[in-house]
């Protein structure tokens, strides 16, 4: 069983790497998206309005979607291991593979470098808006940049370090659950007055999920650094990559940002391209200070997405290695 669980991570990798998120197929977010949308209007009609009536509400909404997400999922591939224990291995396969995000993010950030490349700076924008929270409308061509590099440094281990932590170590059920926290988070977890007290209890769930992946994200990102410095060192003169800078932002950066979690992996990027990332932004019309995270050795430029998109890559294939091994030991 436990080589045929391997297996199947192994699988979803390889489904993910050939084909993403096909746009003709359902995807199980989405269900649990809506799932979110309609318990959030039903427990704020049952629950007063409040800190501690939005505490409350807020709190069942994660007990709720949790079970629900963990029974769904959990009956569906108990019975497709009792139909077969292939039926099982294809199931949990399509099921890992879904959860998985780096062909996706790869390809809706190189969206923004492409929209540069040809000259199309509001196109850029356009793309950048589909993959951040915050307000596009006002960007500059560097923040739009900026906006990129910091979703992909971010969403590396959040969509894909963590998602194969958990697929690796607690299988197709897992990674749903992992999932159903993030969404949770993306869709409350926000710090307005709508969101405050509802949200609280999402939030904090999803920063106890992130602790331990987020960090490994980083210390693998530091690993990358090293690599594609080393790489791209051999044929180009000008190295773009610093393995050691990304080390030592990380310790000094990786905590500016209100997130115990998000600035990991952004400190990292952020050294070993050696820019500067973060700062204020915007959301939902409303300019929140935040701190800077790393140092401007040189100006940001939209080469730095696919630069980013190479430090991500690599983490992953790092952080592949060992379910690999862990593979041909039991197999």
């Amino acid at each position: 069983m436990i080589r045929l669980h391997l297996a199947a991570v192994l699988t979803g990798c390889f489904l993910d790497l050939c084909f993403g998120d096909p746009r003709w197929l359902w995807h199980p977010v989405c269900g649990i998206g809506s799932l979110i949308s309609w318990l959030e209007g039903k427990l704020r009609e049952r629950f007063p309005k409040g800190e501690v009536g939005e505490r409350r509400a807020g709190l069942w909404l994660m007990i709720l979607v949790l079970l629900i997400t963990g029974t769904v999922s959990g009956a569906i591939l108990w019975a497709a291991y009792f139909l077969s224990p292939y039926a099982g291995f294809f199931i949990e396969s399509i099921m890992c593979g879904q959860m998985m995000a780096w062909r996706s993010l790869r390809e809706e950030s190189m969206k923004v470098y492409k929209a540069f490349s040809n000259g199309d700076v509001e196109g850029a924008r356009q793309a950048v808006s589909m993959i951040v929270g915050r307000d596009t409308k006002e960007l500059s061509e560097e923040g739009i940049t900026k906006a990129a590099v910091e979703t992909v440094a971010e969403n590396t281990s959040d969509g894909i370090i963590a998602p194969l932590l958990f697929m690796a170590f607690l299988g197709g059920v897992g990674v749903f659950l992992y999932k159903a926290v993030n969404t949770m988070d993306s869709m409350v977890g926000y710090k307005n007055e709508r969101y405050l007290w509802f949200g609280r209890a999402a939030a904090k769930l999803d920063d106890a999920c992130n602790f331990i992946p987020a960090r490994l994200s980083a210390a693998l990102m530091i690993g990358a650094g090293y690599v594609c410095q080393f790489f791209y060192g051999i044929r180009k003169k000008r190295n773009p990559y610093s393995g050691r800078n990304g080390f030592l932002i990380f310790k000094r950066d990786r905590f500016n940002h209100k997130s115990p979690n998000s600035a990991q992996t952004e400190a990292v990027c952020a050294g070993a391209l050696q820019i500067q990332l973060a700062g204020n932004a915007c959301y939902f019309g409303k300019l929140y200070e935040k701190p800077t995270i790393g140092d401007a050795v040189r100006p940001v430029e939209y080469e730095d997405i696919p630069r980013a998109n190479c430090l991500m890559t690599v983490t992953y294939v790092l952080a592949l290695i060992p379910v690999f091994l862990l593979f041909l030991i039991v197999f």
